[in-house]
């Protein structure tokens, strides 16, 4: 059976404040719960004006305030930016915190660019190259003390659940060795998603945490009463790879009637190849969209992102997509 969660990066949105991203991201963590989903992530950024979820762990715990049963983490924590120790001692606090609720998902990118990286006093290639070692002694960390042994505290003993979360088959494989879930960024890199999940689900070996291949897989998710209020609405998103492509990067931007005029035909192939898996629209083409993917990728687990200018339109979107989830039960037996 496929579940639903919620990828969220606390969005600070054109004529907005990094308070109003903060009050959305406990909004849209209290819906996700109410509405059946299995997981509300947060994912770290820096030195981007357009999201305010760089100091992570304090966003995650804000999450699980405004919640009592949902699970809560993050897609994810950039470890070549920080100390497996500090990481340990940041999500055992959370797991001390909402006992039972927290995941651990881990990338190796840095979430930000290069000044922004020696800003954070991280050498990122030598944190790239750590990156399997640095898993490890965040795993050591994050199990049972013994004597002798540098102790995260807390941390030691919480046995947060680790996730690999890539856009390659370099974490397929890594996810694979390690015998740990996987989470692909298909939502804006879809080009490898198909091979790093065969070579994953072909190469898994068993571990203590994981018995067998668990796969996220994720996508921008804009749903709404009708499908021209939906594309009007994913309007929001083409705006932002757009600008991304300019290095124009700022707060998210309103929707807008037609990308005639904004995007050049050369953005528009690009943009529209990048957000491919995109499900866009209102319940009947929207859930044909969610079905295909599903029946594609058959991946455990469906993370969707929603890059929605206005908090009450987000909101209503994650009521559709529990709406889906549970009509996608009904009629195929695929996602519960």
């Amino acid at each position: 059976m496929t579940v639903f969660s919620i990828l969220d990066l606390c969005p600070i949105v054109d004529g907005g404040t990094a308070k109003d991203a903060l009050d959305s991201t406990r909004m849209m963590a209290k819906q996700a719960e109410d509405h059946g989903f299995t997981r509300f992530w947060l994912a770290e950024h820096h030195g981007m004006a357009g999201i305010a979820s760089a100091a992570t762990s304090l966003v995650i715990a804000e999450a699980g305030h405004a919640t009592s049963t949902i699970r809560i983490g993050s897609g994810g924590i950039m470890l070549p930016n920080h100390s497996p120790l500090v990481i340990a001692e940041q999500f055992g606090t959370l797991e001390a915190l909402f006992p039972g609720r927290v995941d651990l998902g881990l990338g190796r990118a840095p979430g930000t660019d290069m000044n922004t990286a020696r800003a954070l006093r991280r050498d990122l290639e030598a944190g790239a190259n750590r990156f399997p070692d640095d898993i490890l002694e965040l795993q050591h960390f994050l199990g049972d003390a013994k004597e002798g042994m540098l102790v995260a505290v807390p941390g030691a003993g919480s046995h947060v659940p680790l996730w690999i979360l890539g856009s390659s088959v370099y974490s397929a494989h890594l996810a694979a060795a390690l015998g740990l879930p996987y989470a692909f960024a298909s939502h804006f890199a879809p080009d490898m998603l198909m091979q790093a999940l065969e070579i994953y689900r072909g190469k898994f070996r068993p571990s203590a945490q994981l018995e067998a291949p668990y796969v996220i897989a994720a996508t921008m998710g804009v749903m709404a009463d009708t499908d021209h209020e939906a594309e009007y609405l994913f309007t929001t998103v083409q705006q932002s790879f757009v600008n991304m492509r300019r290095n124009a990067r700022g707060k998210m931007p309103k929707p807008v009637e037609s990308m005639d005029g904004i995007w050049s035909d050369m953005e528009r192939v690009a943009v529209e190849h990048t957000l491919q898996h995109a499900v866009v629209g209102g319940p009947e083409s929207a859930g044909r969209k969610m079905q295909d993917f599903i029946d594609t990728t058959q991946a455990n687990e469906i993370m969707i992102s929603m890059p929605i200018h206005a908090i009450e339109a987000r909101l209503r979107s994650v009521e559709h997509f529990g709406k889906l989830r549970t009509e996608l039960s009904k009629g195929k037996g695929k996602a519960a």
